[in-house]
């Protein structure tokens, strides 16, 4: 094995190291560096980044077929849709996963921040939750909910007793999109109304009914979808028409000038008009449901004026409907306050649905209500084969127990808080980054061309630093209507030591984006 002398990247050759693989390797070129590793030379010196965090798990090696017919199966065999989602111009090949890494199939260490779309909650392959899930697989995989089986009545009651009153009664899924069209067709059986209203730049899911609830154009297909789903107007402070450097409950406010009194929100007046306009002029009288989550997830992780959701609540409820937390993204202590995002808005909804960190990945979600409108829903059949599946929910019991057990919740708002505070000191730095905004782990960057317009940084330039990013060794995401928001949701069991290197890759993707302007 040859030595890396130096490199801007001191992860362009980890993949072998890391991997404790005895591969030959004579050149190595990093994308967009300009530096040349060999086992003599290395030409023009390259600034200082920090080591990546180390880490004690070694995985196995990769022994599976090539990145060349892993690709052409994925061209060929599976769905189009898989290639459009790639998200990388040169795609990360996993292949195995502990805490907060990630490896792919050369042996290269990955530091996880998108962690599967703000799913893995407690972190890859977490040694309690795999053991419940080994025990449980030893015992029983799968029945269906035609018997009486204790994994699932018991995580129903551990579950609920997580929730205040009256939102005690559980109905167990397996994702999200599931979970939302359940709420929906609920709301719509109890209050006897058929319309639902959502936000802008909102996803609730992919699934027919959700795409209705879902307002961006990026998941729309030229097709009926949902009838009676309408929606009103994001209340961003940042991008929106309104908002300030006081609005939003978040350890990092906007830049934008706040002419407010205090404990007063001029830009929460004019959002609330906005759901009015809707109600006097797209709506009947009398409404099913308004849909909304604490923080937009794939919308960016937008925050709305700390009211807002507290009087859309009470108008909805005067329109005869019932509010629906979507807590899909920001549940389970991401948002590092609050077990549940809603509870940050000092709001309880009628109905709460969630699905990704509930089972650390394994496919599940569950709507939880009212005793009063559950009942409601006892007027059909609706029977589930798969949900509260006793492996799903040995796995899912054994999530809440962790999250306690290693306080993930306090170190989603420790780090968290930190990470965004830090963040905001490049914002202040660099003309391109416009605003750092979230809570917990849940946290938004939104790129702009400049301060001043506030427009979206293009895709090309977002692709760009994207790629370097990850290049360096670190995974993100990407959201917003446009694609401006780079979305940091990691496995909650990231340290310090973590976001300080992030923080330093980060900080040299968007100055190599720059200089090369």
């Amino acid at each position: 094995m040859y030595k890396v002398l130096s490199c801007r990247n001191r992860q362009c050759l980890l993949g072998i190291t890391d991997s404790w693989n005895a591969v030959d390797v004579l050149v190595k070129f990093h994308r967009g560096s300009g530096v040349l590793c060999q086992k003599s030379a290395v030409k023009h010196p390259p600034p200082e980044l920090p080591e990546m965090p180390l880490c004690d798990f070694r995985p196995e090696p990769y022994q599976g077929m090539s990145k060349e017919r892993l690709l052409e199966i994925r061209k060929h065999s599976c769905n189009p849709m898989t290639m459009k989602v790639t998200y990388y111009k040169k795609p990360v090949f996993i292949n195995q996963g502990y805490m907060q890494w990630l490896w792919d199939v050369d042996g290269r260490r990955y530091l996880d921040l998108f962690a599967g779309v703000a799913t893995v909650s407690v972190g890859h392959c977490h040694p309690k939750v795999t053991e419940a899930a080994e025990k449980q697989l030893k015992r029983l995989w799968h029945t269906t909910p035609i018997y009486v089986y204790p994994q699932m009545q018991e995580y129903a009651e551990k579950l609920a007793s997580l929730l205040p009153d009256p939102l005690k009664v559980v109905y167990l899924t397996n994702s999200g999109s599931e979970a939302n069209d359940l709420a929906v067709l609920m709301a719509r059986l109890y209050t006897g109304n058929f319309d639902v209203i959502t936000l802008r730049g909102s996803y609730h899911g992919g699934s027919p009914q959700a795409t209705g609830l879902t307002s961006n154009a990026a998941y729309k297909y030229p097709i009926a979808s949902s009838l009676g789903c309408h929606n009103t107007m994001c209340p961003d402070v940042f991008r929106g028409p309104w908002g300030g450097s006081h609005c939003r409950d978040s350890p990092v406010q906007t830049i934008r000038e706040c002419s407010c009194s205090p404990g007063h929100c001029q830009a929460n007046d004019k959002y609330i008009d906005q759901l009015k306009d809707v109600f006097a002029t797209t709506v009947p009288t009398r409404i099913a449901a308004f849909f909304g989550e604490p923080i937009q997830g794939v919308g960016g992780a937008v925050q709305y004026p700390k009211k807002f959701l507290k009087e859309t609540y009470q108008l909805v409820r005067e329109k005869g409907g019932v509010c629906i937390a979507d807590e899909v993204q920001t549940g389970f202590g991401r948002t590092g306050s609050h077990f549940w995002g809603f509870q940050g808005h000092d709001v309880i909804p009628d109905m709460v649905t969630m699905a990704k960190g509930i089972a650390n990945g394994f496919p599940m979600g569950a709507v939880v209500t009212t005793a009063e409108i559950a009942s409601s829903f006892a007027k059909g059949v609706h029977f589930n084969t798969f949900g509260g599946n006793p492996l799903a929910c040995a796995i899912a019991s054994s999530v809440l127990d962790t999250i306690k057990e290693d306080r993930t919740q306090e170190n989603s708002s420790d780090v968290g808080t930190y990470l965004m505070t830090e963040l905001a000191k490049l914002r202040d730095k660099y003309e391109i980054i416009g605003d750092v905004r979230g809570k917990g782990l849940q946290i938004g960057v939104e790129m702009v061309k400049d301060k001043a317009s506030r427009d979206p940084l293009p895709p090309e330039a977002m692709a760009e630093i994207f790629e370097d990013t990850k290049d360096m060794g670190v995974l993100i995401g990407k959201g917003g209507v446009y694609g401006q928001t780079f979305r940091i949701k990691p496995p909650m069991c990231i340290t310090k030591d973590d976001a300080d290197f992030f923080l330093a890759i980060f900080n040299q993707a968007v100055l190599n984006y720059i200089e090369r302007r």
